[in-house]
């Protein structure tokens, strides 16, 4: 590697080794990015000054997923499942003897394989007995990270032969198994682990197109803490195909995302919710960057057009919910006519509702930088009403503002209260909308 002698070097941790030197490193490829932690970040910072990295995982890691959010890195989601895969029943239970007995017979009774995860080594071999003690007919074996790895490959490759039924093991089999007979999984003490680490557990299971289980059993006599519980409601939430990105966010919102720059592992955007630490933390960027801020994005619409989803074009409430809320954070046009294609391509030609709605939105973008606080269309008027505190902070924008609408005083009131009254000739339908709101667009950023 020191002499160049060798183009594609793959490994394990120990590329990271002071002892591994490279000549000119150009592409740094991370598998399972998840099982990185900050140390070896750090470490990767120091391989060159300057080296692509291309990262790779189910969930990544909060601070990652910060960096993405941040345009730092760039983030490529792929979500598509593989043919004929189904997602994955997730439950959680109370420890429980006759729940697992069941969960185990009816996996069995169709030929199925199992994987029981209980992360202590100590006490594995003691636990299996148990287990073998439960359903006395299965074939049960364990294996852990502890064992040579002769023994440890012997027991997994017998496993995947299917010479055994259950496979009792630590947290080992997370990443790099994959067999499609075992789809059930009993994960045991579910409130010790973290969310990205449950994940990875459950995507060793449904890797066919059997319908596959997940059972995380936590403690029976006593309570799990704050985090354990919004962990495991995260990933019982968050089961469908492809969730991980989801799963990731929800980790961020939970833990935090650190310094960015450093090795902290703290944070504040629990305190806060996501969503408004990103857009605080975006904003205090574009100030940075000498870009001009978004004063204010959500701006009350108040119009007789009827401007929605209707339940006839869209039945599902949730998938309703979830293109209003991807709707309503959009901050540009771009992002607005990508989500429109996106509605049209799974639910055909677009009803007069929804393409008012795209025309009000289009209207929001156009106002969202001048410190508005609503817009309400009347039928020969419309009404601005600004947010004061924003502009009198601002007063390049205040007078920028002042001087277009007292250009025309016939047409533009200023009423009492800082709104201000546009008068039109005729009947304000959307379209109306839309041009005055580009026309304010074009006139207030010159």
């Amino acid at each position: 590697m020191s002499e160049g002698k060798i183009d594609i070097l793959i490994g394990t941790h120990k590329l990271l080794s002071d002892k591994v030197i490279f000549k000119d490193l150009g592409l740094l490829v991370v598998d399972e990015e998840q099982r990185f932690g900050v140390a070896h970040k750090e470490k990767m910072k120091l391989l060159k000054e300057n080296v692509d990295t291309l990262t790779l995982t189910a969930t990544p890691i909060p601070r990652t997923l910060q960096m993405s959010f941040l345009g730092i890195k760039d983030l490529s989601i792929i979500k598509t499942a593989p043919a004929r895969r189904q997602t994955i029943k997730s439950y959680i239970i109370k420890d429980d003897q006759h729940t697992i007995k069941l969960a185990i017979e009816k996996e069995l009774s169709r030929s199925g394989q199992i994987f029981i995860v209980h992360n202590r080594v100590n006490d594995i071999e003691i636990y299996s007995k148990k287990i073998q003690e439960l359903i006395p007919k299965a074939r049960i074996i364990f294996a852990h990270g502890q064992m040579s790895e002769k023994e440890l490959e012997k027991r997994i490759t017998d496993f995947y032969q299917y010479k055994y039924d259950i496979l009792i093991s630590t947290t080992i089999i997370e990443s790099g198994i994959d067999i499609p007979r075992a789809n059930t999984m009993i994960i045991d003490r579910a409130d010790t682990f973290g969310l990205s680490q449950l994940h990875q557990l459950r995507g060793r299971i449904g890797r066919s197109d059997k319908k596959a289980y997940a059972y995380f059993i936590i403690p029976s006599f006593h309570n799990i803490s704050e985090i354990a519980s919004k962990r495991l409601k995260a990933l019982q939430t968050y089961a469908e195909l492809g969730s991980g990105f989801n799963l990731a966010s929800s980790d961020l919102e939970i833990r935090g995302s650190g310094d960015i720059l450093g090795a902290e592992q703290s944070g504040h955007i629990g305190n806060i919710g996501l969503e408004l630490y990103m857009e605080l933390l975006q904003d205090a960027i574009n100030e940075i960057k000498g870009k001009p801020a978004s004063h204010n994005k959500n701006i009350e619409f108040n119009t007789p057009f009827n401007g929605f989803i209707p339940k006839e074009y869209m039945p599902d409430a949730g998938s309703r919910l979830k293109f209003y809320k991807k709707l309503s954070n959009s901050s540009n046009k771009d992002d607005i006519e990508s989500l429109i294609e996106e509605i049209v391509d799974q639910y055909g030609k677009l009803p007069e509702q929804i393409l008012n709605l795209q025309k009000i939105l289009y209207s929001r973008v156009n106002l969202q930088d001048f410190a508005l606080k609503s817009v309400k269309t009347k039928t020969f008027s419309i009404v601005l009403s600004f947010d004061t505190d924003i502009l009198s902070s601002k007063p390049d924008l205040r007078d920028k503002i002042l001087s277009f609408f007292m250009q025309r005083p016939k047409i533009y009131k200023i009423n009492p209260d800082y709104s201000i009254n546009c008068i039109f000739k005729d009947k304000i339908n959307i379209n109306t909308l839309v041009e005055f709101t580009e026309l304010l667009h074009n006139k207030l950023n010159n």
